[in-house]
């Protein structure tokens, strides 16, 4: 069999497993590689030498990974985060526009800690009360938080920023930082978009409730939402007695997270080294006994730990592909089949379809498997492998939690609860649009090249 063959059939193998999600993920990325390459005839001692070089390509992701997950849920733990939304809540009063746009913001900052389950558990709960209290359409809301948190996640410390950058073999920061335009254009855009929704969907309410005096719905939404947050933080306390929050210390842990997104932004150190020093000094101010330190560790480890074993099997698998010839010989005999009308623009044509790839694919999929051989092609004809990368995460992103294989959206349908078909009916077409506009705004800022 051809090296192009075994590779097309391990790829294939390994995103039909993953679509199907018949076993983990790593289970999938270490397992299927290794007897692609025995097929192939490479020995035992070769492929070892595979897992070396793949290991060493993603193990400044993996440090990132862990850190960065420690460091903002430490962050989240101290109540950092909390009074922001708050306030944001409180703002926006019973003013349908406000609460569209206060959505995007509470959204963004819920974001931060780049995990997207977190986001919804903390914008849904406290959001969802205004929303029926004012006749708001609940998928409104859906579509709000998705679009804004999934351009937020393009922070290297998202999932996405992580997954492409093992496969290139960078630091995240480095892949980040020529994308903060195209994310700080795409937030405004979720603003633009949060304000003409909610001016459509005060017409619609108007045009079926009749015109609602706003005192009175303002007042009646904020009584809700305070009843909501009373229960939200009885649950809380519950759970942990609330023990775990600093508020005395609110304004020295934003300094602190402000600080080390800074040093991130400047680039002045890798980025795992930042998150390192962060977690030092999180864990230091906040919870000074070593028992405590100890416990918050361990609370965030296996989200951490998770995340880093994907990216490691991610990189042995990369490495097979990579060190075997699979990944030449498949993006060489591509080249020879496709028209060179459409080899020279298949990063923008795959970005372009990034969002309706990202309903059959899963993220890893997507990147680990599809991303490489996109690259590849694109290197044969002159493409560099940066701009494949941006066309890819910006066109993929944007779609991140419209997919019915991410679990984050399932758990959002279930705080909320309304259904994945609806869902993804009110808001592909919306987020596939914004993909669309920020894929020609990257082209424009020169960070895509055609």
């Amino acid at each position: 069999m051809s090296l192009s063959l075994i590779g097309i059939l391990t790829i294939l193998t390994i995103v039909a497993l993953l679509i199907w999600n018949k076993t983990s993920p790593i289970i999938i990325m270490i397992i299927l590689p290794v007897i692609g390459a025995l097929i192939a005839g490479f020995g035992v001692a070769e492929i070892g030498v595979f897992f070396e070089d793949g290991i060493a390509q993603v193990m400044n992701v993996v440090v990132m990974f862990i850190f960065a997950i420690i460091f903002f849920g430490i962050m989240q733990d101290a109540g950092l985060f909390e009074p922001i939304i708050n306030k944001m809540i409180d703002l926006s009063g019973g003013n349908v526009v406000k609460v569209a746009v206060a959505t995007v913001l509470i959204a963004i900052v819920g974001q931060l800690d780049g995990s997207g389950a977190s986001t919804f558990l903390i914008t849904i709960p406290a959001l969802l009360p205004l929303y029926k209290r004012l006749n708001m359409n609940p998928y409104l809301l859906l579509l709000l938080i998705a679009g804004s948190a999934a351009i937020m996640n393009m922070v290297p410390w998202g999932g996405p920023l992580g997954r492409a950058a093992s496969v290139l073999g960078m630091d995240p920061n480095e892949l980040w930082q020529p994308l903060i335009p195209v994310q700080i254009v795409g937030l405004l855009l979720m603003v633009g978009l949060a304000v003409f929704l909610g001016f459509r969907e005060k017409r619609r309410i108007e045009k079926e409730y009749g015109l609602v005096d706003g005192g009175i719905a303002s007042e009646s939404s904020s009584e809700a939402n305070d009843e909501e947050s009373i229960e939200a933080k009885n649950k809380e306390t519950d759970s942990y007695g609330n023990s775990l929050e600093r508020p005395k210390l609110i304004w020295v842990n934003l300094i602190i997270a402000l600080a080390v997104i800074g040093v991130l932004v400047s680039g002045i150190i890798p980025s795992g080294f930042a998150f390192m020093i962060g977690v030092a000094v999180a864990l230091l101010i906040n919870y000074p006994n070593v028992t405590d330190q100890t416990a918050r560790i361990r609370a965030h480890a296996p989200s951490a730990l998770t995340m880093a074993g994907i990216i490691l099997a991610a990189g042995l698998f990369l490495g097979v592909l990579t060190g075997s010839g699979m990944l030449d010989a498949i993006a060489e005999d591509f080249v020879t089949i496709l028209p060179e009308s459409v080899t020279q623009y298949i990063h923008l044509i795959v970005g372009f379809l990034g969002i309706p790839f990202d309903m059959l694919l899963s993220t890893d999929a997507y990147y680990f498997a599809l991303f490489p051989i996109i690259e590849q092609i694109g290197s044969t004809v002159g493409i560099d492998s940066l701009s494949t990368a941006y066309a890819m995460i910006i066109g993929n992103i944007v779609g991140t939690f419209i997919s019915p294989l991410a679990p984050a959206v399932w758990l959002a349908l279930g705080l909320s609860g309304l259904e994945m078909g609806k869902h993804i009916r009110y808001s592909f077409f919306w987020l596939w649009g914004m993909s669309i506009v920020l894929i020609v705004v990257a082209v424009v800022f020169g960070i895509i090249s055609i």
